[in-house]
């Protein structure tokens, strides 16, 4: 049993840690207000070879796994920059077109996703259907040999970032008349596909949309993969390296916030002259919080480490593990800095407020605490399924 990161890996969150703190947390709010986006430190971070350290060499990117996006997640978020289509584009959508879509999709698509020129958003989610994907009402259907695409889809971050958006619809399988998962990659300004903008109460420079899809037509290799039977096994290759990047933002936020607080509380000096943080009902709390951001940390790079390996069952059970530890202990760990620094905490000024938002969020998205629970009851303790 090894925790140690490799050589190459140690230096890869040395290099990201130094581009987040060129950007910093100030950038980040001041993008989010302004209604930017973080252009700049995405398209640095592709240049430099980051976001796609997890793609293969041979379609331009470094050749890594899974691990090594999850650091470059935790890192960027550890410098108060946590960017959400990290895990959208890099880790859900690069990963099933590598996996499971044709050689002329990962050609067309992987290396602008390496280099950072492309984004492909994700959308699976609908207004009606909640977590339950057997419930999707977005079909495909055949029209000659281009598919139609009707539907809605809700909370798809970054539509008005990226070039294409890789929806999950349902189509009927020929030889049984049933309803299956299908995969397919839509540009963005497709005829009959509208976008309406959600207003969210989450401080963030990546916006999140209701998606419109009225017959949008697609030629046949807009489908991802050789065939229908691609679609079932393509959804679930971008769940995995979803949650654990999720979960290694959520981290990386956590441990921003404890050293924000932990620099405040060692230094403000009341009551006698001693720091705030001498004061264990100060201390004790943030000590608290930073163990349960370790603890988190642990569970994600098992989980990375697992599905690098290609041990994708147990990789999905400590993902689930992981996604749960990593939006509880960022919460927390937010929470408990807001208090710590008092009035401070309040301020845009010392940067931790600003994230209330975020890490709430985390404990919903992109699955619920609650839905964890009820995997792990059911696939680790053996318990009947509840729902």
């Amino acid at each position: 049993m090894n925790f140690d990161l490799t050589p190459e890996q140690d230096q890869l969150r040395d290099a990201v840690r130094e581009l987040g703190r060129k950007y910093g947390h100030s950038y980040f709010v001041s993008k989010a207000k302004s209604g930017e986006h973080t252009t700049e430190l995405w398209h640095e971070a592709g240049r430099l070879g980051y976001l796609g350290v997890n793609i293969p060499t041979e379609y331009g990117g470094g050749g890594g796994g899974i691990t090594d996006l999850a650091l470059v997640c935790e890192e960027l978020a550890a410098t108060g920059c946590p960017l959400l289509l990290l895990v959208v584009s890099p880790a859900i959508a690069a990963t099933i077109i590598h996996r499971h879509g044709t050689e002329e999709q990962r050609k067309k698509h992987l290396p602008g996703l390496a280099d950072g020129s492309e984004k492909i958003v994700f959308a699976i989610t609908e207004p009606d259907a909640g977590s339950n994907f057997h419930r999707l009402s977005t079909v495909a259907r055949r029209d000659g040999d281009d598919w139609l695409l009707t539907g809605r889809k809700i909370y798809i971050s970054g539509v008005d970032e990226a070039g294409h958006v890789l929806v999950v619809a349902r189509t009927e399988d020929a030889s049984t008349g049933k309803l299956k998962p299908a995969l397919f990659i839509v540009p963005t300004d497709a005829p009959g596909l509208e976008k309406s903008k959600l207003d969210m109460e989450i401080l963030s420079p990546e916006n999140q949309f209701l998606l419109f899809l009225d017959d949008v037509r697609l030629p046949a290799d807009a489908l991802v993969g050789e065939s229908l039977d691609a679609g079932l096994p393509a959804l679930f290759a971008g769940l995995n390296p979803e949650r654990i990047t999720v979960a290694a933002m959520g981290a990386g936020t956590g441990r921003y916030a404890i050293d924000r607080a932990s620099d405040y509380t060692a230094t403000r000096k009341v009551w006698g002259g001693n720091s705030i943080g001498s004061h264990q009902g100060v201390a004790h709390p943030l000590a608290h919080a930073a163990v349960q951001v370790e603890l988190a940390r642990l569970m994600i790079y098992k989980a990375a480490t697992l599905y690098d390996a290609g041990r994708d069952l147990e990789a999905g059970i400590s993902g689930n593990m992981a996604k749960y530890a990593a939006g509880e202990a960022a919460a927390l760990a937010v929470d408990t800095a807001v208090q710590a620094l008092g009035g401070a905490g309040m301020t845009t000024e010392y940067g931790v407020s600003t994230l209330l938002g975020a890490v709430r969020a985390g404990r919903i998205a992109p699955v619920s605490r609650e839905m964890i629970l009820n995997f792990v009851a059911q696939h680790v303790l053996g318990q009947d399924k509840s729902y």
